[in-house]
């Protein structure tokens, strides 16, 4: 099932061509973010969804925030990746 949902996200060098031409591409960013969270990139996932959150906090009804929790509850919360995207939350939301 997970590959089956990556697959349907596209291709990843077809979404790092799609940011390098246009950053702001927040859908493009979103389902690359997907796609490395089941790689198991999960640091270059949430630095991505961050990146959205920076960029534009209301994309999507904050939905780069959402999936960032949602991945946090699936790596755990001791998680080495949860723990290091969480401090970067914070200094994002409270800087």
């Amino acid at each position: 099932a997970l590959a089956e949902q990556v697959a349907s996200l596209g291709d990843p060098a077809e979404l790092e061509r799609r940011l390098a031409a246009d950053p702001k591409d927040h859908q493009a960013r979103f389902d690359l973010a997907l796609i490395q969270n089941a790689l198991g990139e999960r640091d270059k996932a949430a630095d991505n969804l961050l990146a959205i959150m920076k960029a534009d906090r209301t994309w999507q009804d904050d939905g780069a925030r959402l999936q960032l929790l949602k991945f946090f509850e699936a790596w755990g919360m001791t998680d080495e990746a949860t723990l290091a995207a969480r401090r970067k939350l914070s200094s994002l939301l409270f800087s």
